[in-house]
This record gives C-alpha cells, sequence and structure tokens, in this order.
C-alpha cells in the first residue's frame, strides 16, 4: 500500500473522495502535513498543523452490513496497532464514538463517511487525526494530548502506512461487533 503525501491540503478527507469517485481502489490513502480545514464528527473543524497524522483510506465494503460500527473497528484497530508500533505507550482506550484517549485525554479522532449507490455503500473515507508532534492549542491542553508528550520521536510519516493497513483491513469486516471486538471495547472503557 501506498500512501500519497501531501504538504498541505484543505482536507485529506476530500482528495480521498474524490479519488474515490474516479475510480481509485480499496486501500488508497492520502495524508497530509497539515489540513487547513479538517473536520471532525458533525462538521466541526479538526485542528490539523505540521506534526500531526492526517490520513483518509478509501475503503471499498462489500455489503452494508456493520457500517454503523466502522469507526469502533477503525478505532480499535488503530489503538492495538499504535500499541505494537510504540512499544512502551501507555494503554489507549476508545471512547464512544468516534476518539481514541490516552490517559483520558484525546490523542486522536476518527471519522468515517460513506457514498452510497443503489442502497449499498460504493465507498466508505475512514480517517484518522492523530496528534503526533503537533503542538496542542492551550485551551485544549487538558483535553488533549499528542504521542510526543509520551513518546518523543514518533514521526507522522513512520505510521502512516501500517495504520492505513489496519484502517483497510477493519473496514472490510461487515456485520455486527464480534464477542471479542466487544470485549476489548469493554476493555478500553467504551460499549456500544
Amino acid at each position: 500500500m501506498m500512501v500519497q503525501w501531501h504538504d498541505s491540503l484543505p482536507s485529506t478527507m476530500d482528495t480521498a473522495h474524490a479519488l474515490a469517485a474516479r475510480g481509485a481502489p480499496h486501500g488508497t490513502a492520502v495524508a497530509a502535513r497539515e489540513q487547513t480545514a479538517g473536520r471532525g464528527r458533525r462538521g466541526r473543524s479538526w485542528h490539523s498543523p505540521r506534526g500531526g497524522l492526517w490520513l483518509s483510506v478509501i475503503c471499498r465494503p462489500a455489503e452494508a452490513s456493520g457500517m454503523e460500527y466502522l469507526s469502533l473497528r477503525v478505532g480499535l484497530a488503530v489503538a492495538d496497532a499504535l500499541e505494537r508500533l510504540l512499544p512502551g505507550l501507555p494503554r489507549l482506550t476508545v471512547k464512544w464514538p468516534n476518539d481514541l484517549l490516552l490517559g483520558g485525554r484525546k490523542l486522536a479522532g476518527i471519522l468515517c463517511e460513506a457514498r452510497w449507490e443503489s442502497g449499498k455503500p460504493a465507498w466508505v473515507v475512514a480517517a484518522v487525526g492523530l496528534n503526533v508532534s503537533n503542538p496542542i492549542p492551550l485551551e485544549l491542553s487538558g483535553q488533549a494530548t499528542a504521542l510526543a508528550e509520551h513518546l518523543p520521536g514518533a514521526a507522522p510519516e513512520e505510521l502512516a502506512d501500517p495504520l492505513a493497513r489496519v484502517i483497510a483491513a477493519a473496514a472490510s469486516t461487515p456485520g455486527e461487533l464480534t464477542q471479542q471486538e466487544r470485549d476489548l471495547l469493554v476493555l478500553r472503557g467504551s460499549a456500544p
């Protein structure tokens, strides 16, 4: 899998949607060193300065079953991957419906947007905004954190490809949450 890197984009998600509309395959990923118009859940703006990982992955699920759990599946996959990639990282928790927390503070947000055709998903863009070494705005310092506070030296470029892979795999899992996924959500501090 190759991640298409951009120095700056308004939104990796919008770029990924445009690529998907032109036929880009499952697993195509777009990352930017900064976003000027990043967004979170319910259209909220997402502060996306240099030093963070702003990543969107095109997913083409075979069926609509389980779409309502996609952000949780992606969150679990990203949390697991980060813990494997960054030994020594404190345990991450998943907060319903789309946040990854580290030490009770927001480390990342997950956003999934689907485009539908004839009652089934034509594609989904699954995005993660991950605070790596980017500055956290002073007004959010009690609510948000970055990997650099816990593991100095983490780099967005090193995390993009492995995270894109686990996001694409998570989005390929149809159906209800498995018992193992539900157990992980309970263990990680969230349950639907």
